[in-house]
């Protein structure tokens, strides 16, 4: 199959301003844009459908534009529900220096004619409301505007007149990259759309009807819950290390439903379609190994998170599910189990009234069952020792004290002892 039809199989194609068209196009190299709007200071993993499109096409020979939006970014695409709040010129320009830095690492921009990472605010900070008015707002009809799905949802609601003439700066935005950058692709989530087709509109009005892009959607992708990734929604799992480390980030692709990950695989993985389908017949054989969830898992951590990132996730992954947890550093411990129940212990403890103190057992007299069962585990070791004391001594790095009580309830003592 050819690169459209792989798009195609891969799911990553939803409306297409000319099918054919494209298709022929996409038979020699051209250049191809995404637009990133910068209302935080990182990217998610919703984000990643678009960056690995964008790699993708550049793989293929294409030549990529990763537009940071500097001046769109002060306005903000109209959401569905209400009006966005504006943030300061400050944040705005904190965020698209970010938001490049993190662009950088994904993208091969060795030379200009790979790749490249704009800004819209270098040719739309100093427009004046009358260059906008006369030579821009004159092309565009109301009914036209009006028709938007992102603006017709928002007619009920009410929608100011900032973020109703977001489309026609987006639409310029493509217009200044096919005069001075040759663009004649513009790629985004399906929820783009309306924009993309406020693009070929106004070059065609501008240019005339000789000039032809193309722009192209995917369908958005979602949680395993169905709900959209985004910014503003709740537990989202950003590319910035600093905000979501890489043993999380990795077992957020590995606990990925049987039912999901051969989509998430199409749509996010390079590999090939044959490896693809080879991992499909795992998950329909052997689904309890989850080998294409660790697959996926390991190329995306491998891509943002980079080889020292990897085996750190792994390493974790390994010594929580059966490992020597004393071979782990505390701060590895601190990752691993962030979510883990947590007790401070300020002086020694015997073992019994530690375990009542931390709520590991709801009683002394339960206490002394686990123990004598052989269901406390200390660091890894097995304790069946009632008198057993535990202070600093028991500590990893002088810090941490890990306690298994049966085959998966941890809980972690942080040692505050003098």
């Amino acid at each position: 199959m050819d690169f459209l039809e792989q798009l195609q199989w891969r799911g990553l194609v939803k409306d297409v301003t000319d099918l054919d068209g494209l298709k022929k196009r996409l038979e020699t190299p051209t250049t191809v844009y995404c637009g990133f709007d910068p209302t935080a200071d990182s990217l998610h993993v919703g984000h990643m459908q678009q960056i690995i499109l964008l790699k993708r096409y550049q793989e293929e020979g294409h030549r990529v534009i990763a537009l940071c939006g500097g001046a769109t970014g002060m306005i903000g695409d109209p959401r569905p529900t209400t009006e966005r709040t504006m943030q300061s010129l400050d944040t705005i320009k904190s965020n698209v220096d970010a938001i490049e830095k993190q662009l950088s690492n994904f993208l091969d921009l060795s030379k200009r004619e790979r790749g490249v990472i704009l800004n819209n605010h270098d040719w739309l900070g100093d427009l004046t409301i009358l260059e906008f008015l006369r030579d821009y707002g004159k092309h565009f009809n109301l009914n036209y505007m009006l028709a938007k799905d992102t603006i017709a949802s928002r007619l009920s609601t009410g929608i100011s007149f900032t973020e109703f003439s977001y489309t026609i700066l987006q639409a310029m935005d493509w217009l200044h990259l096919y005069e001075n950058e040759h663009c004649e692709i513009q790629i985004g989530g399906s929820d783009q759309w309306g924009n993309l087709t406020s693009g070929t509109e106004l070059i065609r009005k501008i240019k005339g009807d000789k000039h032809k892009v193309f722009g192209i959607t995917s369908p958005l992708i979602n949680k395993a819950d169905g709900t959209k990734f985004g910014k503003s929604e709740g537990g989202n799992v950003w590319l910035n290390p600093e905000y979501t480390n890489a043993y999380d980030f990795y077992q957020f692709w590995v606990n990925t439903p049987d039912t999901d990950i051969i989509d998430y695989l199409k749509r996010l993985s390079m590999k090939s379609v044959d490896d693809i389908k080879a991992l499909e017949l795992e998950v329909e054989t052997n689904p309890h190994l989850r080998v294409a969830q660790k697959a996926l898992a390991e190329e995306l951590t491998l891509l943002v998170h980079k080889g020292a990132g990897l085996a750190q996730a792994k390493n974790i992954t390994e010594v929580l599910f059966g490992g020597d947890i004393k071979s782990l550093a505390a701060q590895d411990i601190k990752i691993g189990l962030k979510d883990a129940p947590k007790f401070i212990l300020e002086e020694p403890m015997n073992l019994t009234d530690l375990l009542v103190s931390a709520k590991i057992a709801s009683s002394k007299r339960e206490a002394r069952e686990f123990i004598k069962g052989n269901a406390i585990a200390i660091n890894g070791d097995k304790v069946n020792d009632l008198e057993f004391i535990v202070d600093k001594n028991s500590a990893i790095d002088d810090t941490l004290i890990v306690i298994k009580r049966g085959r998966k309830n941890y809980y972690v003592v942080e040692v505050h002892q003098k």
